[in-house]
């Protein structure tokens, strides 16, 4: 297991040094990632706690209230070393985010009061708001790069640490089907199988044993379907009564806009859910994934306060649902159909 990639830039290999050295000699930390935790954010979260256990580290996770239960298909996750409230002495620790590409995605602003913030991402917009910003775009996940930590320490993974950064790597990659699947991500999965994880099983947990409120939400999903400029934007709104008819968690809208993304034609999909608690609740959630490299859907959700990948991004929005979708129509077509005179030029439906 190689402790970094072999292209790597010099900088990204100071900055990693560093990072190593902080693991090696800081004796306490708080790790946090990112609000509404995905399979990346979780796996990474999970396996830099195993990280620092086997250096015999004091270390906690950090998961805001808000965000547990976790969704059904993580909650197979170890936990130990949980908490829902900042530990007391924040200012002592070293403070770990993972996969957390800005901040003010993280909703407990204590823990920007750390001794050291050491930023650990893929992001390719992350703000760089740590004291020391291990960020690595090329990585597939950030997984990865906390798989590389671990061969820089000499630390084999266990079974569970094994596969909480399987799980961050399919569930970032597609299953490997996206465009960031590398090489090194095949490398990385064969030698989390050689560490243990049985990919039916994960893949069983993650992806099967569907309960019947899922299935309800994508059906109703795909009839409220809508195609826009030809078909380049395919859009999809769940609103929370339709979550409250299926008797279907907020997490049991994940995958839906992966089936939108697949119709011909499409650009860009983008999925729109209504969010029924919290200071939020009213507002939309809008998840966005273009099919090539022509739509770059991280600008789009950075002009709202979001970000994420080229290929996949979101936001959050008080947006009408006609002002929402005026506003994609708009970005989509400047990047696809930019006039002379640089204004889009956007077709009817």
């Amino acid at each position: 297991m190689s402790g970094t990639r072999a292209d790597a830039p010099a900088e990204t290999a100071a900055v990693r040094e560093q990072v190593l050295a902080h693991l090696r000699e800081d004796t306490s930390f708080v790790l946090a990632t990112h609000e509404n935790p995905d399979g990346d954010a979780l796996g990474s979260l999970v396996a830099m706690q195993g990280l620092l256990t086997s250096l015999g580290k004091r270390s906690e996770m950090f998961i805001a209230p808000s965000d547990l239960p976790l969704p059904r298909e993580y909650r197979m996750f170890p936990l130990d070393g949980l908490i829902s409230e900042p530990p007391a002495d924040v200012p002592e620790r070293t403070v770990v985010f993972l996969d957390c590409g800005n901040i003010d995605r993280n909703s407990a602003s204590v823990l920007r009061d750390g001794a050291h913030l050491i930023n650990i991402d893929h992001h390719h917009d992350n703000t760089r708001f740590g004291t020391l910003n291990m960020v690595d775009p090329q990585a597939s996940c950030t997984a990865e790069i906390v798989w590389c930590l671990m061969g820089g320490l000499d630390i084999v993974p266990g079974p569970v640490v094994a596969e909480a950064l399987y799980v961050g790597l399919i569930t970032d990659t597609g299953r490997f089907m996206y465009e960031n699947t590398t090489a090194r991500s095949h490398r990385m999965a064969a030698a989390l199988i050689e560490a243990g994880v049985e990919p039916p099983l994960v893949y069983r947990r993650l992806y099967e044993d569907m309960p019947a409120g899922k299935l309800t939400l994508l059906g109703t999903a795909l009839s409220a379907m809508r195609r826009f400029d030809g078909g380049e934007l395919t859009i999809a709104t769940l609103s929370a009564e339709d979550f409250r008819e299926a008797d279907a968690e907020d997490s049991y809208s994940e995958g839906i806009i992966d089936q939108l993304r697949a119709l011909e034609g499409t650009k860009v999909a983008a999925l729109v859910r209504e969010l029924s608690t919290g200071e939020r609740a009213g507002q939309h959630k809008v998840s966005l994934r273009a099919t090539g490299d022509d739509v770059d859907v991280s600008v789009i959700a950075r002009a709202q306060g979001g970000g994420g990948h080229r290929r996949a991004a979101g936001f959050t929005t008080a947006m009408s649902d006609a002002e929402l979708l005026a506003f994609l129509r708009e970005a989509i077509a400047a990047q696809l159909h930019p006039s002379a005179d640089g204004r889009p030029a956007v077709t009817p439906a």
